[in-house]
């Protein structure tokens, strides 16, 4: 089973070898790995894959391979805690969960300090205090139509407006190979041309006239190179729902990568705020203020904002609405400030165009960009770069 796994993963062109897959089978019979597929997964991610570039790849030929297998044969099953804990969890019927109240932004805010401040031990399956499970809106695991994510991993309802804990994002591949062009041929909707620098390239039409006025005698011309010379910055929501959609976006990026030579990118999540980044490895440390960047690139660049724009409206409104710090200005004025500077933008969104009108950040985010928002089709990008070129 495990020599597909390693013809798998060779199929799939990682750069897998021999020696690493025998360090993989050795590191099983020491009893290194746990019985279950995810304790396999991190351990066959160690010994093979030396690239973090590459752990979105692996992941993909993973999934693939073991897809509905839940241990490795020949390995002693067990019941991870957490599968019990999940068991454990309050399902709500839809009558139930209309039946809860949003609280409010500021009501929000001042209950989860009182939960902080007076809770002494760990909760499940409740409706007030901060725990798993249950229909509190503070905690993880459970339902609640707004509340605070604290801790564990979202539970798939994206309800919630702000999430109490560091969260690791991945960055997104751009050597992908594409199966079309498409993307490209859309994108080049917005290069242009200009002959610029020294004289280096034979311009073979005016050597030909020269020639022909000259009686035969050679005169040979020479022109600059053709450079595109659109300029373009990137900004690509990453995380959370965006999750959903990191194919298309991989397949975006890899095209704009390829078709702009003056394209600098950076990443957000849900909404942008007084900085950006551009390694997720390292977005807590390596920050660039959007200040500095509305100084440091002219009005001649071009702006596509990429995301879904599906968030709750405190985000975008309230200053301290990021889900992740405590932002001291709403998301609406750094927006502003970023069409301020740069006025040629448009908002690219991979959710389909039918759901927009039914989600009110969607309609928020429109209305600041003029409604220059397009969906991330190749129609869409092609509307898009019309705009961009007025």
């Amino acid at each position: 089973m495990l020599i597909d796994f390693f013809l798998h993963l060779k199929a799939r062109k990682l750069p897998v070898s021999t020696r690493e897959f025998l360090t993989l089978l050795e590191a099983l019979k020491e009893g290194i790995s746990g019985h279950s597929i995810d304790d396999f997964y991190v351990l066959s991610r160690v010994c093979l894959i030396k690239d973090e570039s590459l752990y979105d790849k692996f992941d993909q030929a993973f999934g693939e391979y073991f897809k509905g297998i839940e241990h490795i044969p020949g390995l002693e099953a067990e019941i991870p805690e957490d599968w019990l804990k999940a068991l454990m969890k309050k399902h709500l019927t839809p009558e139930e969960k209309a039946k809860l109240e949003k609280l409010g932004w500021d009501a929000l805010m001042e209950q989860f300090k009182k939960r902080l401040a007076e809770q002494k031990g760990r909760h499940e399956g409740g409706n007030k205090w901060i725990g798993t499970g249950g229909s509190s809106p503070f905690g993880n695991g459970g339902y609640h139509p707004e509340g605070i994510r604290v801790g564990g991993p979202s539970a798939g309802n994206r309800t919630a407006v702000k999430v109490w804990e560091q969260r690791e994002y991945r960055n997104l591949d751009d050597n992908i190979e594409l199966g079309t062009r498409n993307i490209k041929v859309a994108l080049r909707r917005l290069r242009r041309f200009a002959r610029e620098g020294a004289q280096e390239e034979l311009d073979l039409d005016s050597t030909i006239a020269g020639t022909a006025r000259n009686a035969g005698w050679l005169d040979i011309k020479m022109r600059p190179e053709r450079h595109n010379k659109i300029k373009v910055l990137l900004f690509l929501d990453i995380g959370g729902s965006m999750d959903d959609h990191i194919k298309v976006c991989e397949e975006l990026f890899s095209a704009a990568k390829s078709e702009f030579k003056h394209l600098e990118y950076f990443y957000f999540h849900n909404c942008i705020y007084d900085h950006v980044w551009q390694d997720n490895r390292r977005r807590q440390s390596e920050r660039f203020a959007l200040r500095d960047l509305m100084h440091k690139y002219g009005d001649d660049y071009k702006v596509v904002v990429v995301g879904d724009a599906t968030m709750s409206p405190y985000e975008i409104l309230h200053p301290g609405g990021s889900v992740e710090y405590s932002n001291e200005e709403a998301g609406a004025v750094w927006l502003q400030r970023l069409l301020d500077t740069w006025p040629r933008a448009v908002w690219l969104n991979p959710e389909p165009e039918r759901f927009w009108d039914y989600r009110q950040s969607i309609e928020i985010i429109r209305t600041i960009f003029a409604k220059r928002m397009f969906p991330l089709t190749l129609e869409g990008l092609a509307r898009a770069m019309r705009e961009l070129n007025k």
